[in-house]
């Protein structure tokens, strides 16, 4: 008795212990240098220490893939993730309004427009079900652009013998619409497909082929500027919620804490991108305003694709309208 009376207590101090603990789990390489997401991990993490709670880094693939991670997020397993939007479209697909090509100037009119359009609370309420919480949009990097293993690009009609790497069906029509082709491609088989050429390319921040080590075959980057990429910041609901007063406001505040540290290195990290590719031997194609408004004007069909509904691309059209 005196033994199982033991292991009760010691597997509930163990489950206390693991309750206090705030688990993040990142979806890149600690580095400050090059990871926008990791500059908000970073912040916000920092921030909860000196609010007094105990934090984890969890490397990038160390908890599963994406579904797997949100999983733990909804049963509470795991507190924290820097997932890809995609796993909250699949829940709500008004989320992927952010990644409609060109919709945003820059990070803070997709702040502002979000704010004008209450659009946490819209997709939270939707997120509950899952017992997840959206708390922030982490920007990788600065705005993606065209990253080729071979051809250079400077206008869509240099992409109609292309094949690129898409994230989702709306990229995928963005490259028809641009007159090339595109296919769904897990992200840790681009590299193989880049190499093979069973994929040309893909869009992404100037930093993703440093990070991931693919300047030694990744030859090209044209400053397209089509979307900004994003992660979304997850947290389990059943954590958050079962928060004292003062612990949740230290995390309300450590999102405004990091939020803020991710925009400043943004605000720096355009041109170093750009020079960090230069430096591995990728030949960037500096793009005209003239010639990036020709990928503007030939993405507008993926405003008509089915991935949202037409009342929900015309509140995106409006809120990015209305806060420039």
């Amino acid at each position: 008795m005196k033994l199982k009376t033991f292991t009760l207590a010691a597997l509930l101090a163990m489950a206390t212990t693991a309750s206090a603990e705030v688990k993040i789990a990142l979806d890149s390489k600690p580095d400050l240098e090059t990871s926008g997401s990791y500059n908000w991990a970073y912040a916000f993490s920092n921030a909860l220490k000196e609010a007094g709670m105990e934090v984890r880094e969890m490397p990038r693939g160390s908890v599963g893939n994406e579904a797997e991670k949100f999983d733990q997020v909804s049963t509470g397993l795991l507190e924290v993730s820097l997932s890809d939007v995609r796993a909250v479209a699949q829940v709500d697909p008004f989320i992927y309004g952010v990644r409609l090509p060109y919709i945003f100037d820059n990070i803070d009119h997709m702040d502002r427009a979000m704010a004008a359009g209450d659009v946490y609370t819209r997709i939270n309420e939707n997120l509950a079900g899952q017992d997840a919480i959206l708390l922030a949009l982490a920007p990788l990097g600065p705005a993606s652009g065209v990253i080729t293993t071979t051809k250079a690009v400077r206008s869509p009609a240099d992409m109609s013998d292309l094949r690129m790497r898409a994230l989702d069906d709306a990229q995928i029509a963005m490259y028809q619409a641009w007159g090339s082709s595109g296919t769904i491609v897990p992200w840790g088989e681009v590299p193989a497909g880049l190499q093979t050429g069973v994929i040309d390319g893909y869009l992404n921040s100037p930093f993703i082929p440093v990070m991931f080590g693919q300047t030694d075959f990744v030859k090209n980057f044209a400053t397209a500027d089509v979307i900004w990429p994003l992660r979304a910041v997850i947290v389990s609901k059943t954590w958050y919620d079962g928060l004292s007063d003062d612990d949740r406001a230290a995390v309300d505040a450590a999102v405004e804490t990091a939020d803020a540290a991710t925009r400043a290195w943004l605000a720096e990290a355009s041109e170093k991108g750009l020079t960090a590719l230069e430096e591995k031997g990728v030949t960037v194609q500096r793009l005209t305003d003239e010639e990036r408004a020709v990928f503007r004007e030939a993405s507008l069909p993926v405003y008509n694709s089915d991935l949202m509904s037409a009342e929900d691309t015309a509140l995106w059209k409006k809120l990015s309208d209305e806060n420039r």
